[in-house]
């Protein structure tokens, strides 16, 4: 398990944050993060108050990677680009988290490295990491300013003939009583713009394979967008899937079987297949390896 618990020795009184930030390397910042997440113990309890003078035993849980092996697809000095497995978190969502990206990219590049843009966990392919903190920003500034071209591969239920695209905001959904969906086509949301192309149809399956281009980053922007179309994204359950099943699937409790039955796949099919953008002077353009091809 990558979060650890360690115990230090605190031998002259100082303020728990100065403490962090001589023993650990860490910004103000940081160190307020990991007490104000209760990662600071005192006799076993969370201590979180960043000002309080500190001395004597203390625990301090922290972030040890413990990669898989997982090597960059491509990487410079500033940043990586991973080629993510569907079902993998990005970040660890809790310290029970078993493993995430954060794992390799931090066992590869260090304390300092990060990934610098949202992948919904089941979604597979390409994922950038900045190797240190001087490149973060920057790195998610292009992903926030739209600088940066994304495509994915996505197989949907039916036949797609035309290429199409779908211009519909998108907002944060608050009550699920009814629905698991996240989001929703509202025109009270955040304005978002997708564009799609047929690549191939599988009469067998009875389901296409199309590029998706999002213009915007909103959440689950392509899985909604083609739920709003009646194009559900085969395996995805929670839009276009009975509340049950969604609610199953949320709690843990949908078995692979079920899944499939309901879905049409045991994975979501999405897939990030490519990223061009412009980074000091150098245009990148950096393409999936992954045979996204099931059919």
């Amino acid at each position: 398990m990558p979060f650890v618990k360690k115990s230090f020795r605190v031998d002259e009184p100082i303020k728990a944050f100065l403490y962090l930030i001589r023993a650990f390397n860490f910004s103000q910042g940081e160190a307020q993060r990991v007490i104000a997440r209760g990662r600071l113990l005192i006799d076993n309890i969370s201590m979180r108050d960043s000002s309080k003078v500190i001395s004597g035993d203390i625990e301090i849980v922290y972030f040890e990677p413990k990669g898989r092996g997982l090597k960059p697809l491509f990487q410079t000095k500033d940043f990586m680009i991973f080629e993510k497995p569907s079902g993998v978190l990005v970040h660890p969502n809790t310290m029970a988290t078993e493993y995430s990206m954060l794992d390799d990219i931090r066992e590869i590049a260090g304390d300092y490295a990060n990934g610098v843009h949202r992948i919904d966990m089941e979604t597979s392919g390409l994922l950038m990491a900045s190797k240190d903190k001087k490149s973060e920003p920057i790195l998610k500034g292009l992903f926030e300013d739209r600088d940066i071209k994304k495509s994915y591969l996505a197989w949907v239920e039916g036949e797609v003939r035309e290429p199409f695209s779908v211009d519909s905001p998108i907002k944060i959904r608050t009550d699920y009583t009814t629905s698991k969906h996240k989001v929703e086509i509202n025109p009270n949301g955040k304005s978002a713009y997708t564009e799609f192309e047929p690549i191939k149809y599988d009469k067998s399956l009875n389901a296409s394979l199309i590029a998706c281009y999002p213009h915007t980053g909103r959440t689950h922007q392509i899985r909604v967008h083609l739920f709003s179309m009646g194009r559900r994204i085969l395996g995805d359950p929670i839009y276009g899937t009975e509340f049950n099943i969604s609610d199953k699937y949320l709690e843990g409790k949908l078995s692979q079987k079920d899944r499939f039955t309901h879905t049409g796949a045991t994975r979501l099919m999405l897939h990030a297949k490519s990223l061009e953008f412009r980074y000091r002077g150098n245009l990148f353009y950096i393409e999936s390896k992954v045979d996204f091809d099931f059919s």
